[in-house]
Formats: C-alpha cells, structure tokens, sequence
C-alpha cells in the first residue's frame, strides 16, 4: 500500500475521534449545556446530516480541484470548526460547528476513498478501504476512550480540542507528503466546462441498481452501528452497573473489535465479498438482539461490545468497498455518495434511538432498533440478491432460446436463413 494511504489513515483517524467521542461525552455535555440527554446526543445525527448534504456536494467541488488542494482545504476547515466548538458556550452555536466541520470531513472522505481507489490496482480496492478506514476504527481503540477521559478529567471541551490538536500535524504531514498536481497534466479544451460535464456523466453512471442497492444496505448497517454506539455510555452504567471509569475502557473494546473487523474485511472483501455480506449480515442482528437480552450481565456485555464492533465495521466497510467497485465508472463520485449513505444511516441511528428512549422503554431500546435495521438489510439483500438472480436466469434463457433458434416469449417466429 502507498505510503501517502497511511497519512490520509492519520487525518481520518483525527476526524472519526470527533465524529464517535460523543458517545462517551454525551451525559457530561448535556449537564454542562443545559439540555436533553436525547438533545446532546443529536449533535451525533446533526454531525451526520451534515457528512450526508456535504459528501456528494464536496465530491463534486472537490472534482473541480486537484486532490492536494481539496484535501488540505476540507482538513484545514475541519480544525478550525473544532477551535471554535471548544470555545463557545452556546449550544446553537456548537451544533453549527458540528455541521461545518461534517461538511468539511465529508468533503476529504470523498476525495480520499476517489484517491485511495486510484492509487491501488483495479482488484485492491477493498484493502486500500480497509487502510482508510483504520484510521476511524483507531479512533474508536484509542480516541474516544481518549476523549472520554479528557471529558471526565477537563470537562467535555477538552476533547474538542484534543481533535483540533490531533487535526494540526495530520495537515501537516499531508502538506509534506500528498504529490501536487502535474504541471504537464492534459487540460481541457474548455476547462470551466469540463468539471460539470464530468460530473454529469458520473451521476448518470450512479443509477445502477447494483451500487443503489449497495448504498441502502450501508445506510441501515452503519444506522444500526450508530444508533447503539451512541448511547452506549449510558447504558454501561445505567443497565449494566459499570462505573464511569469503566466506560473508556469498554469504548476502546469496541474499537478493537471494529479494527479487528475491518482488517479482516481488507483481506476478504476483494476476493469473498458475498460470503463476508451473507455470513455477518445474517450474526449481527443477532448479536444487537443478545445485547438487548443480556445487557444487565456484565460479562455478556464485555464480549458483545467486542464481537458488534468486529461484525458491525467489517460488513460495514466491505458494504464500501462493493460501492466503490460498482460505481467504477464515477471515480469522483462514488466515494462521496459512499460517505453520504453511511451517515444517512449514522444520522437515523442516533435519531431513532433518541426516539425511544423519550418515549420511555430503557437504555436497551437503541439495541432493539438496532437488531431491526439489521434485519431489515438481511431482507433487502436477499430480495435483491433474488431479483439478480431472476434477471440472470432469464437472460441465459433467452440466450438458450436465440442458439436454438427459438423465439423469445411473445415474439415471433423467426425465418431461418438459406
């Protein structure tokens, strides 16, 4: 793998940390701001409403650019965002913040995925995903336990900066080690034209059923992920009975598991995607179900965090992978509309949870939404996956029909040649 793929992995990681460490934040914050413990824990879906408005509208500008200059325009806003998050007093304020920095880390997503896929052979694009993503799952091992023990030792904020801190060498090293762009790179013949004709081409190239289908599945999959993942420190000690000490530590145990998953995601999802999708997809509800069931048992609960964690990322990023492969025709594109499909989910997750805990049924109803929205998936999947394999029954029919001579169904008769 190139060694510019680890530097983006590093920028990644600092952005993942501010995208999951609310859920070790979450009680604290909403003390401090005076609001709902539902009301903070919607910074996570107004962080994920804004990667999904922000992905496909900052691929497409970040098309206009050459990728140096985009990635380092989308970090350098992302750390400015989180100055002034970790400075204000007022939540409007804050969840503004949120926005432009989910805008901004869609942005350089987008183009990293576009760039990641580039810069591996056409059959390794599952593992150069796998890279990227390292950094987010790094994050859950060791920056939002990180975070959460700022927020219990400094309050909330100092986590904030932490990400602002973490952001300032990752744009460094890439100042230092992403290529410019080629002073002898083909121009267009009408360049002010050129970035929208591509992009309309790309869109046109986003329709088909395959990749739509591929982006759903990724929708409800990181939905279910996000919607238990937020609420997690809360149900640790309110359900189970862990001390608030214990909470970093057991973030950090679903990060392994989301590291350990997508890395074994990496080496099976070029060559055994099907079997990784049909096998986790079938285990993970499941897995959400057994949570909801076994949540007052500690020892239960130590091995679920672990094995949803390693389940919930590695299908999640073979689900990423697949979108990158059916969408090879919209190199620009198909890494934002990736990004946005997944915070979708990471922002209905979070909103969905936050639903039923208002309404009353415990701390163990985001892990009941979450077997759901699972289980939803497995069903889409395997209705799509039967749609195709109706479709390609057909087709090799017809075939057999046309090497014999016979007409296809409602035509007519075909006059054999002399």
């Amino acid at each position: 793998m190139p060694f510019v793929l680890y530097v983006l992995a590093l920028a990644v990681f600092a952005q993942g940390m501010s995208e999951f460490m609310l859920s070790g934040l979450v009680p604290d914050l909403a003390a401090d701001m005076g609001v709902s413990l539902a009301a903070a824990g919607s910074l996570t879906s107004a962080f994920a409403v804004g990667m999904v408005v922000g992905a496909p509208l900052m691929a497409a500008l970040g098309s206009r650019w050459d990728r140096r200059r985009a990635l380092l325009c989308f970090l350098s806003t992302f750390l400015l965002a989180h100055v002034v998050g970790a400075s204000t007093t007022s939540f409007a304020v804050l969840v503004a913040t949120r926005v432009v920095g989910a805008l901004a880390n869609a942005g350089f997503l987008a183009v990293a995925l576009a760039a990641a896929a580039a810069m591996v052979p056409p059959g390794a694009k599952g593992r150069a995903v796998s890279v990227l993503l390292g950094g987010v799952t790094l994050a859950c091992v060791a920056g939002v336990p990180a975070g959460a023990l700022l927020g219990q030792a400094w309050g909330w904020r100092a986590a904030f900066w932490a990400v602002a801190l973490l952001s300032a060498p990752a744009l460094a090293a890439l100042v230092r080690s992403l290529p410019g762009a080629r002073p002898d790179a083909p121009r267009p013949a009408h360049p002010e034209a050129a970035p929208t004709t591509g992009v309309r081409r790309e869109l046109r190239a986003l329709r088909g059923p395959r990749l739509l289908v591929t982006l759903l599945l990724g929708a409800l999959v990181n939905g279910a992920t996000f919607c238990s993942f937020t609420y997690l420190a809360p149900l640790l000690t309110e359900e189970t009975g862990f001390a608030d000490g214990r909470v970093p530590v057991l973030l950090a145990l679903f990060g392994l598991g989301s590291f350990l998953g997508t890395a074994a995601a990496g080496r099976l999802a070029d060559r055994h995607p099907l079997r990784l999708l049909v096998a986790g997809g079938a285990v993970l509800p499941v897995g959400w179900a057994l949570f909801g069931l076994t949540a007052g048992h500690p020892y239960a609960v130590v091995v679920l965090v672990l094995v949803q964690g390693a389940l919930s990322f590695a299908v999640g990023s073979t689900l990423i992978s697949q979108a990158l492969y059916a969408a090879a025709e919209a190199p620009s594109l198909a890494g934002g509309f990736a990004t946005a499909a997944l915070n979708v989910g990471a922002a209905l997750g979070p909103w969905a949870g936050g639903l039923v805990l208002s309404s009353g049924p415990g701390y163990r109803a985001p892990l009941w939404v979450s077997a759901l929205l699972v289980a939803l998936a497995w069903v889409v999947g395997g209705a799509a996956q039967a749609v195709a394999a109706r479709r390609a029954m057909r087709r090799r029919r017809a075939a057999v029909r046309v090497r014999a001579g016979t007409p296809p169904a409602g035509g007519a008769p075909r006059t054999p040649h002399r």
